[in-house]
């Protein structure tokens, strides 16, 4: 088949659905959040999320650094310190991973 016909889906490796494809500016994760960019930057300051920079040096946001962002404005708007929040964050996000590897392992007996 020639290249020009085959079908978009074919030509561009499918990003919609990698949620660490670096696919928003800070001005729209910003806005999709409903915080600041000074919020994205000082999350990036605490090393919670670490953002991929663009040539041109602008940071761009997956849809999974969005969502540790949102929980991190979450536990913020109940009081917590940022540096609680980040530590909270990390832990959640370990005990995840843990209990995914563990029911992967249990389906492999």
């Amino acid at each position: 088949m020639d290249p020009a016909r085959q079908p978009a889906s074919d030509k561009v490796p499918d990003k919609f659905d990698d949620d660490d494809y670096p696919a928003y500016t800070m001005g729209r994760a910003a806005e999709m959040l409903g915080t600041t960019p000074g919020f994205l930057r000082s999350l990036d300051e605490a090393k919670l999320i670490t953002p991929q920079r663009s040539a041109g040096g602008h940071r761009r946001y997956s849809r999974y650094q969005l969502r540790l962002a949102a929980r991190a404005r979450e536990l913020l708007d109940e009081g917590i310190s940022l540096d609680a929040a980040c530590r909270i964050i990390i832990l959640e996000d370990q005990l995840q991973e843990a209990q995914q590897l563990n029911a992967e392992m249990r389906q492999g007996r």
